[in-house]
C-alpha cells in the first residue's frame, strides 16, 4: 500500500459544501482496494474480496493544515472453500467492517490512511 499516491483532490475543493459528503464517499469508492489497509481490519474472513465498499463518514474536522475525516467502511471478506461440505471451492462473502482515520493535507491533497481500532 504506497498512501503516498492517494490524493483526494475533489473531496479537498468540496470541503465546507453540501457536496462533500458525496464526493468523498465516491472518491474513496474508486480507490483500489490495495491502497486501503483493508486485509489488516479483517475479522470473520481470510482476504478482501473485490467487491465494492461501502464508505460512511462518522466525522469530520479540520485544523489549519488538513482535514480528518474518521469513516466507516463496510466492505467484503472472502472466506475460501468454507460454504459447503461437499464442495469445498466455494468462496463466501462475510460482511466486515473497519473504521479509518482518512487526514487529506490542504495543501497538497495528499491522504494519509489510519485504521482505527484493529
Amino acid at each position: 500500500m504506497n498512501q503516498s499516491q492517494i490524493s483526494l483532490v475533489a473531496s479537498l475543493q468540496a470541503w465546507n459544501t453540501p457536496a462533500f459528503e458525496a464526493i468523498f464517499k465516491k472518491e474513496m469508492c474508486s480507490l483500489a482496494r490495495e491502497m486501503l489497509p483493508l486485509q489488516a481490519a479483517l475479522t470473520q474472513s481470510s482476504y478482501v474480496s473485490d467487491g465494492p465498499i461501502e464508505p460512511v463518514i462518522l466525522v469530520s474536522s479540520e485544523t489549519a493544515d488538513e482535514i480528518q475525516v474518521k469513516t466507516g467502511i463496510f466492505f467484503a471478506g472472502i472466506i475460501a472453500g468454507s460454504c459447503c461440505a461437499d464442495d469445498p471451492s466455494p468462496n463466501c462473502e462475510q460482511t466486515e467492517y473497519c473504521e479509518l482515520l482518512i487526514t487529506i493535507s490542504k495543501l497538497t491533497a495528499q491522504v494519509t490512511i489510519t485504521l482505527l481500532g484493529n
